[in-house]
């Protein structure tokens, strides 16, 4: 059979359940059926209702249906050859879970069509069928529900293919759940060890019979965990022996660069040691070891890596600006190093956006010699002057 249409399903979309806290379901419907082409009949309009009873603890609901569809024509007869079709069904109905929005179901089961008139080799017979469909909670005791039928009639008079007899029904309608289900009494809450605090709050279970215990049902002024905090004081009361821990009784956070800022919150984890850091673990200013060719603002390529280090560090930490500023020595004049401290500067400003640093959280300036952080006198003092530094803000 060719289906040269398709159901097109609404989009509205609901946030309430339907159907599970209640025990009855009906739904009158409303439809077409597009007919197998050998059975010589036009397509029909359908119209019907639909019971599902929800009452038994079984994932699969009984439901009883009824379609009819009045003044079903023959295509190749006389238009006064007609006959009203009716379908009695049985079906089985699966409801999967775990959507909010939507309730889709599969079903299937067994049926019996009726004719008050035989037309070509049609008659009464009985079927099977299968279908699917979705229902759209518009409250949380009303739905839309939309489904394809599917129909596979025996046919005795049919000689070649007895079971080849099919129709494809299409279907919409709203449904209406009532008979509210009595709700399920909650789980009684124990006192499992007899200590006067309820097992749901409960975080020393088995405290020994007669022990005196706080709230939290934990020995008073005891240390169930060994861990040197009494439980009165312990905010983590099960930390593994042996475990080192804060004055809390909570386990202590490793801290490899010795900054104050544990490695699970440091996104910084390099720091020197002594240098001030923000509540991330970075410093203010770091100096990035940048080369650049002599007299110049041209970058070195063995810088290349701090280069593409530093940009990763901004991409992954967009919450972050920083200012690039150049500082030279001072030999040359003041004008000619305000000169130069700038064009470098600019140079690792345009190559960490290159590196894919946002641009949005990069500035720059030149320094020249106003800033010395060692002795321009000597040439390891001028070579430590010789700097790029980079001013990181939270933004």
């Amino acid at each position: 059979m060719k289906i040269k249409n398709l159901l097109l399903i609404p989009a509205l979309m609901g946030t309430m359940a339907i159907a599970s806290d209640y025990n009855y379901e009906v739904t009158p419907v409303i439809g077409y059926n597009v007919a197998e082409g050998n059975l010589n009949l036009e397509n029909e309009i359908i119209t019907g209702l639909e019971a599902q009873y929800n009452g038994f603890d079984f994932p699969i609901k009984p439901e009883i249906a009824v379609l009819y569809s009045g003044g079903v024509k023959s295509e190749d007869t006389l238009p006064t050859n007609k006959t009203n079709i009716t379908r009695f069904m049985l079906n089985g109905v699966y409801e999967l879970e775990g959507m909010d929005s939507v309730v889709p179901f599969v079903k299937a089961g067994v049926g019996y069509e009726t004719m008050n008139r035989q037309i070509a080799e049609n008659t009464d017979g009985a079927f099977v069928d299968a279908g699917a469909g979705v229902k759209i909670p518009l409250t949380d005791a009303i739905a839309l529900k939309v489904e394809a039928l599917y129909m596979l009639k025996y046919n005795k008079h049919t000689t070649d293919n007895k079971w080849g007899d099919s129709n494809l029904a299409l279907l919409a309608g709203v449904t209406f759940a009532f008979g509210e289900k009595a709700q399920k009494a909650a789980p009684v809450d124990g006192d499992d060890d007899n200590d006067g605090v309820k097992n749901s709050i409960d975080e020393c279970l088995q405290t020994p019979p007669g022990t005196s215990v706080d709230t939290r049902g934990c020995t008073l002024d005891g240390d169930d965990d060994n861990d040197g905090v009494t439980n009165s004081a312990d905010q983590c009361p099960t930390t593994e022996a042996g475990v080192a821990t804060d004055e809390l009784g909570c386990k202590l956070e490793a801290d490899d660069d010795k900054d104050g800022v544990t490695n699970a919150l440091d996104i910084c984890p390099a720091t020197p040691f002594g240098e001030a850091v923000n509540e991330d673990g970075c410093p203010h200013n770091v100096v990035l070891h940048i080369k650049f060719d002599h007299d110049s603002s041209n970058i070195a390529g063995e810088s290349d890596a701090i280069m593409q280090k530093y940009a990763d560090f901004l991409i992954q930490n967009k919450n972050y600006s920083a200012k690039i500023i150049g500082h030279t020595d001072s030999r040359g004049s003041a004008a000619y190093n305000q000169k130069l401290s700038q064009k470098r500067a600019k140079s690792v400003e345009n190559m960490l956006i290159e590196k894919g640093a946002p641009a949005t959280s990069l500035s720059s300036v030149g320094e020249g010699e106003a800033n010395p952080m060692a002795d321009n006198s000597t040439s390891e003092g001028r070579a430590h002057n010789r700097r790029i530094e980079a001013e990181l803000t939270k933004n």
